[in-house]
This record gives C-alpha cells, structure tokens and sequence, in this order.
C-alpha cells in the first residue's frame, strides 16, 4: 500500500505545473458555475466545458511549449518580442490580476459561508446567518493561507496544491455517484445548444475553464521546473493531463447537480441553497464529503490567485519567478485584504464568483493573440514553431473566445435589462 501512495504521490508531482494550472481553473467560481448550471439546465452546456478544456490544453501546450524552447516567459516576453508590447504586457498584467482578485474576494466569500454552512449541518443550534461567524472564517482562511505562502519556495507550494486538489478530486468523483443522471442525458450534453437565457453560464464556464493566468503563468512555471528542448514530452504530457482532469472534475460537479437539483424547481442561488437542498437526498455527510471538495477547491485556487501578482510582476521586470523577496510578501498580503471585500460586504459569494467568471473572459483574446505570433517566430522557436494542427487549434481558441465574449456582453445586457 506505502509503495501504491508513493508512486501516485510521484506521479502527481511529475504535472507540478499542471497542478497550478487546475488551481487556477477549478477553485469555487468552477464549482459555483458548474453547480448553477447543473440546477439550471441539466448537462446542456457540457459541450462548453468541453470545448474550453480542449482549447485550455491547446493553449497550454503553446506556452509551455514556448517556455521549453526559448527559456523565456509570457509577460516578459509581450514586453520585449511584441510591437507596442509594454502596452499588451500591461494590459495582460492589468487584466488578469483585475479578474484574478474579484474571483479571489468571491472564493473566500464563498468558502467561509460553505465552511459555516457545514458546521450547521452538525451544529443545528447555529444561527442560519451570522455574518460575524462567517468573516472570522474568512479572516482565518486568509491567514492560513498568507502563513503558508511565508515558505517561499515553488516546490512546498507544488507539494500543497497536490494535497489540495487530491482532496477535491476525489471528493467530487464520490459525490457524483450519489445519483447518476441518465446516460443519456450526459451524452446529449455534448450536442451545442444554449438555452435560453444560458448565455451567462457560458461565458462563466469559459471564463473559469479557459483562464488567462493559467496560461500566462505557466511559462514561468515550466522555467521554474527546469524544462527545457530535451524534456518537451514531459512538458506535453503535463498539459494534456492538467485539461483532462480540469474537464472530469468539472464535469462530475456538473452531473452531481443535474442528478440531484435539475428538474426539481430548486436554483442554487445562495450558499445556503448548496447545502440544504442537497442534504434530503444525499444526507449530512455526503453533503459535508462534497462541501469539503468545494474548500479545498477554494483554497487550491486561492493560493495561486494570491501570488499572481507578484508573479507576473516578476514576469514583467525580469521574466523569473519571485516568491522570496519582500516585494512578493507585500503584494500577497495587499492581495489578502482585497479578498475580504465579500465577506467584510456581506455580498452574495454564488453572484460574485459566477460575474468575476464573465469578466475574465475579455482579456483572453489579447492572451491568446499574444502566443500566437510568438510561437510562430521560427528565430525564436526554430523547427519547434507551432505546426498546421497547433495553428489550427489557436486560431479555432482565439475565435471562440471572441465570440464567447460577445456571448457574454448580450448575457450582461440581458441580465442588466432584466
């Protein structure tokens, strides 16, 4: 059994970067939106979740790609290899960490109220809103979070994310065979349709799967792993893994919510929602087993969402990862703050987290433009410049992104109308 745990543990952390990657992408704004719209529609928009995990992988092998072959890093790169790029630089910079610390506010907003709502479910005497209770929570999650983030070295936090989305994974795997949904209707989901009024769900989904920062920081990542032109396969390897385990993870919330929620009348509207209208079906622990995947879920993705500043601030001065000097504390500890505003305002975390989702969906057109002309630059990429298929796929990812945002600005002024 010890030799079965020590190799799953080794091959976990042989997709280190890739680990960041599903941090990024799968924290509670994925589970929020997957859980929305499994209560809403059913499995209708599994063919989104499974379009933006294949042009995620798309994008991740490029970067990654890029990373190995040249040395360098996205931001700096924009900066130095692109016309005007201190202008697209900035602008990548100045997005992603926009997106990145609203989804951040939303996470912990989220997480605390999941976290009270459990000790409800054993504690019945607990008030149902104690807003009080539930900013010490997040106050206490913050502070876990910037104590560990004081360690300062890639390969503790590699190791942390590992144990954190272990924990969700397979939290969100068991809960899904509380009640299957029929095959059919899994299967159907991969046929496009949107329905109607589904038009925020999917700029959400995008927004939360096919995230900016995943991509942008994955070349630092791989630097920091030390790959490079010899070690490319690992690379790829990594990146398809991370897509594939973004997709089933995401889709196993998705069905748990279908199975469970669709067709009964009850929207998850409220965190509250998440936990009582599933407890008559599922009972206390099973509910406890799916709302400690959502925590860890949080903090997997609260971790990288803390350090993207400073990251790509790196990134942009000098193209290396910084995670010891005192410029890193600062900024993560300011990012800290900035995630109290939810709980601190008391705003509805679900709505939070799933328009954070949408806004990040803007700033992937100027992220994948960005790789695009890179990694077509053969002085820069040689006989590993992306190929016909690679082309094929940004092309296809920029597109859809495109029109994703469009998606998401008729979506806004519907909802807005409405």
């Amino acid at each position: 059994m010890n030799k079965l745990v020590n190799k799953l543990w080794l091959a976990l952390l042989s997709i280190g970067p890739g680990l960041f990657c599903i941090g990024y992408t799968i924290g509670t704004g994925s589970v929020t939106s997957m859980i929305k719209s499994g209560s809403q529609y059913g499995m209708q928009l599994l063919w989104v979740l499974f379009l933006s995990a294949f042009f995620a992988w798309v994008l991740m092998e490029a970067y990654g790609r890029y990373a190995a072959v040249t040395g360098e890093t996205a931001i700096h790169s924009f900066k130095n290899r692109l016309k005007f790029g201190r202008f697209w630089a900035i602008l990548a910079v100045v997005g992603v960490v926009m997106g990145q610390w609203s989804s951040l506010s939303g996470i912990i907003g989220l997480t605390s109220h999941a976290l009270y709502e459990v000790m409800r479910l054993f504690i019945p005497g607990l008030n149902e809103n104690n807003y009080w209770a539930v900013l010490i929570i997040a106050m206490a999650i913050l502070i876990f979070i910037y104590m560990l983030l004081l360690v300062g070295r890639y390969s503790f936090f590699e190791k942390l994310l590992v144990v954190f989305v272990t924990i969700m994974g397979v939290s969100f795997v068991v809960s899904m065979f509380i009640e299957l949904p029929a095959p059919g209707t899994i299967v159907k989901g991969f046929i496009p349709t949107v329905p109607v009024g589904g038009e925020l769900m999917v700029a959400a989904f995008v927004g939360t799967t096919m995230a900016a920062p995943t991509f942008v920081v994955r070349p630092l990542i791989v630097k920091e792993k030390g790959w490079n032109k010899e070690t490319l396969k690992a690379q790829s390897r990594d990146a398809l893994w991370a897509a594939v385990l973004m997709f089933l993870i995401s889709a196993c919330i998705m069905v748990v919510a279908t199975g469970v929620l669709f067709g009964s009348g009850k929207v998850v509207n409220r965190v509250l929602d998440m936990v009582y209208v599933l407890e008559p079906l599922a009972g206390k622990f099973a509910v406890a087993l799916f709302m400690f995947g959502a925590m860890s879920a949080g903090l997997s993705s609260a971790i990288p969402i803390i350090m993207v500043l400073p990251l790509l601030v790196g990134d942009y001065k000098q193209g290396v990862m910084d995670v010891r000097s005192k410029s890193f504390r600062i900024l993560t500890g300011v990012a800290c703050v900035v995630g109290l505003m939810v709980p601190v305002l008391g705003t509805n975390p679900i709505m939070a987290q799933v328009a954070t989702q949408i806004a990040s969906v803007f700033i992937l057109p100027v992220v994948i433009g960005g790789i695009i002309v890179l990694i077509n630059r053969t002085s820069l990429m040689g006989e590993n410049k992306a190929g016909v298929g690679m082309n094929a796929g940004l092309a296809m990812a920029f597109i859809f992104s495109l029109v994703i945002s469009y998606t998401g600005i008729l979506g806004l002024i519907n909802y807005l109308g409405g």
